[in-house]
């Protein structure tokens, strides 16, 4: 494959600022409140950053506060009447009929000072792209972005902006015109794909539990873009119950031939951790050694392809204590530099506000699942497809590799059953 680089990078993209990365944070955030039943709580959050400060990882860490988004930025990609919708939105009383424009649906409950609330998720993630285009910095990551299912008009899967389809959008206007976006979360990220399906200067790739088998049901092989951006679009659909060296065989299979082929100038991840084997709303069964894989696989993927230039964000997340703090601690030391060997003990201070703030849940004493993270990888379609001896599991996976590769490689000038592209 041909892996000279091809056009030339923003000239204001150079990093500037001292220290390899940025980390965007504001106790805002936590304004982002449903009802104290709904599964997203930003409880999450701020665990997170108590285990990453009393870890060390953030240290002389000078956080960026994200200002307040604007309304051209919001209007980049949702319509003025959805945004008028969620600043005046009231919740609903006994109305059995569906909710307009996906507010007040039990996804999606209406809270008070919504519109700011989620205004500030994507002021967050703007940050972090004007951060990296600006020259500031090579890496930022805003734990408390990756709304990726929200529609131009609507709502939808606990997401009221879709934050990274506007610092997408921002960033193809300051100076980018190849932009690879990664999605690991649990869910397909249907909201990003639809924003930029059309749009040639865009990678999406999803990595995402079976669509037969989770809602939103989209991220199909087959929806590979359309018109002159037919081949941008590429969704990796995995089954239920798919374990650590399953979804890196899978993943190292697909994604790292993808960008290596669009030569990106920038990647943009959303971290979603839902893929964790104690998460109750999915079915895969990842550990937090898994995640942790991932993520250190798309900064190796920035630094090799886009010179270092890496957007991540969170996502989605409902192992509020167990799972979500450590793996996006995880996160904030890989954009940082400062891996944490996964065998760390987490401290006992950390250990007992837990026991305070959530009493009925055990808290976890490492910064690791003992997962297996070694996986073999792909090898084509006369590899495991054909053997009687791989599981079923792993069997499954080639399967779904091969129709992801099929659908969309030819487009990008590879060869979909060479295992070396």
């Amino acid at each position: 494959m041909d892996t000279a680089p091809r056009g030339e990078s923003p000239a204001a993209a150079s990093p500037g600022r001292s220290g390899p990365g940025t980390v965007v944070w504001t106790e805002r955030f936590l304004d982002y409140t449903w009802t104290p039943e709904h599964p997203m709580q930003p409880a999450r959050l701020k665990f997170t950053m108590a285990l990453a400060d009393g870890l060390g990882v953030l240290d002389g860490v000078e956080l960026l506060e994200p200002a307040t988004v604007d309304r051209p930025d919001l209007l980049r990609i949702h319509t003025p009447d959805y945004l008028d919708a969620v600043e005046h939105a009231v919740r609903p009383v006994g109305s059995h009929v569906a909710p307009p424009y996906g507010l007040g649906s039990a996804d999606n409950p209406v809270f008070p000072r919504m519109h700011q609330a989620a205004s500030t998720i994507v002021g967050g993630t703007l940050a972090a792209a004007r951060e990296i285009a600006e020259g500031r910095t090579a890496r930022a990551v805003s734990i408390g972005g990756g709304m990726h299912h929200a529609q131009a008009d609507s709502a939808a899967g606990f997401c009221i902006y879709n934050d990274v389809a506007v610092a997408i959008s921002w960033l193809l206007d300051h100076g980018f015109d190849r932009i690879v976006y990664i999605d690991i979360d649990v869910h397909h990220g249907d909201g990003v794909q639809r924003a930029f399906y059309r749009d040639p200067r865009v990678l999406t790739i999803s990595v995402h539990q079976h669509p037969a088998t989770l809602w939103p049901n989209t991220g199909w092989p087959e929806e590979t873009g359309a018109g002159v951006a037919e081949g941008t679009s590429i969704n990796l659909g995995l089954v239920p119950g798919i374990r650590d060296a399953q979804w890196l065989r899978g993943f190292h299979a697909v994604v790292p031939g993808a960008v290596a082929a669009f030569r990106p100038q920038i990647v943009v991840s959303q971290c979603g951790v839902d893929t964790h084997r104690e998460d109750p709303l999915a079915d895969l069964e990842l550990t937090v050694d898994g995640q942790r894989a991932a993520f250190r696989t798309m900064r190796d993927l920035a630094d090799r392809y886009a010179e270092g230039r890496w957007l991540a964000v969170g996502g989605g997340g409902y192992g509020l204590v167990r799972v979500v703090p450590r793996a996006w601690t995880h996160l904030l030391a890989i954009v940082l530099d400062r891996d944490i060997d996964p065998a760390t003990s987490i401290p006992e201070s950390w250990i007992e506000a837990i026991r305070v703030a959530a009493p009925r849940v055990d808290p976890p004493r490492t910064m690791s699942d003992g997962g297996d993270i070694a996986y073999r990888p792909w090898d084509g379609p006369g590899g495991s497809i054909g053997d009687a001896q791989i599981d079923r599991a792993q069997r499954a996976v080639d399967l779904a590799v091969l129709a992801t590769r099929r659908a969309t490689f030819g487009l990008l000038g590879l060869d979909p059953e060479d295992p070396r592209d």
